[in-house]
């Protein structure tokens, strides 16, 4: 597993796949550019892009709040996880580029990726 550093309050693995930092920064553009999930964070590991909101913890520390996850399924294809109350990961059968996954979550899972009060 690739070494973990902190940079500007963002855990960013190094060494990470290029077409991974690419599809990155898509999915932090396509992010910022609606009310639903501006604010939310992307967290890399490995072939999966992490949606997270930053919330305060326990201690009155920040900690990430995992709503969705991309998995990396080959070419720009990505299948769309949701974190399930009993913490795992559960496969959705939605299944796309980063510009569809987004719509998809824009259209399904506002829920899921909404800033709560």
């Amino acid at each position: 597993m690739p070494c973990l550093k902190r940079d500007a309050g963002r855990t960013l693995e190094q060494d990470v796949n290029p077409s991974i930092e690419r599809a990155r920064e898509r999915l932090e553009e396509l992010l910022g550019k609606s009310k639903i999930t501006t604010g939310l964070l992307v967290r890399v590991r490995g072939k999966h892009l992490t949606l997270v909101r930053e919330e305060t913890g326990p201690g009155g520390e920040p900690e990430d709040d995992p709503r969705v996850r991309l998995t990396h399924l080959g070419g720009d294809q990505f299948g769309v996880s949701v974190l399930r109350h009993t913490g795992k990961w559960e496969r959705t059968q939605f299944a796309g580029t980063i510009d569809k996954d987004v719509a998809i979550i824009h259209e399904t899972m506002q829920h899921l990726v909404a800033d709560w009060p």
